[in-house]
């Protein structure tokens, strides 16, 4: 059996589906051939049984088959009507008395007998039986009454030919029989033709996912009707999704690629060129003025950490959302924008930075969000003139950095976010312009809103909002749970 059923989920579908609706088909044709064979059945045994009880009612059929078993010749025996069929009396003991033109005699049981023992008047029997020459027969048993000579019960027995029937019956099976051959062979072929029709959707899919593999073509789609519903369409639907996802996934990974490449090239470059100045010079054995020296020295460590923090940044932008999520917890807002404040406040010793911080708890991962907050401080600690002032606000979960610097142009604002994007008023300035791209991933994956906008007056004001709450919950929950509200 289970080699059987391997062997069947080998099969491809549409064989498979041909073979379940011929199975299916068969089963319905069979069970209403088998029902409907059976009905004619016992309907043809009702009409010969109806034949036989007429036969039997007709008094002077009786009265000849009396006069002439138990021999009261008080006028002349009148012979039964129709030559085919059977009439013969029995007792208790002894032969049948069968009527002169009766084709042959009827087999006696013992159910025959009982008819008698229970000396019921017109009680009747019908039952199949043989003749003497072992011939198919429909026999009918009456009881008459007792015979006056030897008193035992008399009973009459009629019986017909069941070759008729039985010759109509096996017509109606091979008929049946025929027709449902063809009903299954017809439903093979319908079944193998709505699979055909139906998987050909898949069939479409399947050389897609072949093609895609092949060439790794991601422009491919499947053409879907659009009041389509069935899974078949959903399926296409959600492949023209998942491809069109890879291929803007595969479309930002090489642009990302390719900026990061271009941004990599500047500090490279110039790192080079300086250590082939420091190389050379000892080469040469021409040494370099010692001011000259340090500076060079100065600008490669400055090119090393640059170079550093855009790795860094890349990095933090290749982390999957399910990599960062195996760490979210509770954070504290206001912990991590003081952790902030006191990097800040270092990087820029010659601004005034004020601070105005209320409680806030939000749900993200720790070191992703501090970095954020630092990346936005630095953003305007940057830009800041110096003995300028930054102005920090957190309340109700939203935070806000307002700088008193040159501000962003009106027409920049919708870059700002943008992967390796810098002003070109910026781009004398260090940076990889990966800082407020990080500062949006991190707030979108904690729930939450950034925005950066022209201050009243001058400036920049970004503005971070979290959802969250001015408390903790009682316990921690587990990584991974519902947000605050």
């Amino acid at each position: 059996m289970n080699r059987v059923l391997r062997r069947f989920r080998a099969l491809p579908i549409r064989a498979r589906l041909s073979m379940l609706v011929a199975a299916a088909v068969a089963f319905a044709v069979a069970a209403v051939s088998v029902t409907c064979w059976f009905i004619v059945q016992g309907k043809l045994y009702d009409q010969v049984n109806d034949d036989l009880e007429e036969m039997a009612q007709r008094p002077s059929t009786v009265n000849a088959l009396l006069q002439r078993c138990t021999q009261t010749p008080q006028e002349t025996p009148q012979p039964f009507p129709g030559r085919n069929n059977y009439v013969q009396a029995i007792k208790e003991q002894g032969a049948p008395c069968v009527d002169p033109t009766s084709p042959g005699t009827v087999e006696v049981t013992g159910s025959d007998h009982s008819v008698i023992r229970n000396a019921k008047r017109g009680e009747a029997l019908f039952r199949n039986g043989t003749d003497e020459d072992g011939n198919a027969v429909r026999v009918l048993t009456m009881y008459l009454g007792v015979d006056q000579n030897d008193s035992q019960g008399v009973a009459l027995q009629l019986a017909v030919s069941l070759k008729g029937t039985r010759s109509t019956l096996n017509d109606l099976a091979l008929i049946l029989l025929l027709v449902s051959g063809i009903g299954v062979v017809g439903a093979g072929a319908a079944g193998l033709a709505v699979a055909r029709a139906g998987l050909r959707p898949l069939d479409k899919l399947t050389e897609a996912v072949e093609h895609v593999a092949r060439t790794e073509d991601l422009n491919v789609r499947i053409p879907v009707e659009e009041d389509s519903e069935d899974e078949v369409a959903r399926l296409s639907r959600s492949f023209n999704s998942m491809t069109a996802s890879l291929a803007s996934s595969h479309e930002l990974q090489q642009q990302l690629i390719a900026d990061a490449g271009h941004e990599l090239r500047t500090p490279l470059t110039s790192l080079r060129t300086n250590i082939e100045l420091l190389t050379r010079s000892e080469e040469t054995g021409r040494p370099i003025p010692a001011a000259d020296r340090k500076a060079l020295l100065d600008s490669v460590k400055a090119q090393m950490t640059e170079l550093a923090s855009l790795i860094g940044d890349l990095q933090e932008l290749s982390r999957s959302a399910g990599q960062r999520g195996e760490r979210v917890q509770v954070v504290s807002l206001e912990e991590a924008v003081e952790s902030a404040l006191r990097r800040a406040r270092l990087r820029g010793p010659e601004l005034t930075i004020t601070a105005s911080l209320e409680p806030w708890y939000t749900r993200a991962e720790p070191a992703a969000l501090e970095r954020a907050v630092v990346n936005v401080l630095d953003n305007a600690v940057k830009f800041s003139p110096v003995g300028g002032t930054v102005d920090v606000r957190l309340a109700d979960g939203t935070l806000t950095v307002r700088d008193h610097g040159p501000g962003i142009p009106a027409e920049e604002l919708p870059y700002v976010f943008d992967r390796f994007w810098r002003s070109p008023s910026a781009r004398a300035l260090p940076g990889s312009g990966l800082g407020l791209s990080i500062v949006a991933r991190t707030v979108e994956q904690a729930g939450g809103q950034v925005a950066l906008a022209r201050a009243d007056g001058g400036g920049t004001v970004a503005t971070i909002r979290l959802p969250g709450a001015p408390t903790p919950p009682p316990e921690d929950p587990p990584v991974g749970s519902p947000q605050l509200s």
